[in-house]
């Protein structure tokens, strides 16, 4: 078996309909956005013309990167999803010892993320 598989200490996937995101709008629900998202996220998802599939996106990652890591209880805003400068989403987190490799995708309708955790 070659050795990337056995670095692998866990993997996770998280779908959500994009809808839960647009029921609570920004602007009236910014005390739950902060609660979940980092400063930085908020402000990217806010630059698109529409945030809410970019919202639904990273939390879709955070609770991957939760259930990669068996994560039973975490703050969302303490993982962070951002994008290098070829535009690749990557996490952040002092909760994590390891590599997070993480694939994201939305319609509008729906987010969806993948993660693999490696020591």
């Amino acid at each position: 078996m070659p050795n990337f598989y056995m670095n692998i200490k866990g993997i996770g996937v998280d779908i959500i309909e994009v809808k839960r995101f647009r029921k609570i709008p920004y602007k009236k629900g910014s005390a739950f956005y902060q609660k979940v998202f980092t400063d930085r996220e908020i402000k990217y998802c806010l630059s698109k013309s529409d945030p809410y599939p970019h919202f639904a996106a990273r939390f879709a990652a955070k609770e991957a990167v939760a259930k990669a890591a068996c994560l039973h209880v975490y703050k969302a805003n303490k993982i962070e999803v951002y994008n290098d400068r070829d535009g690749h989403p990557l996490v952040r987190s002092r909760l994590i010892k390891g590599k997070i490799l993480l694939s994201i995708s939305h319609t509008q309708d729906h987010a969806i993320a993948f993660v693999i955790f490696t020591k």
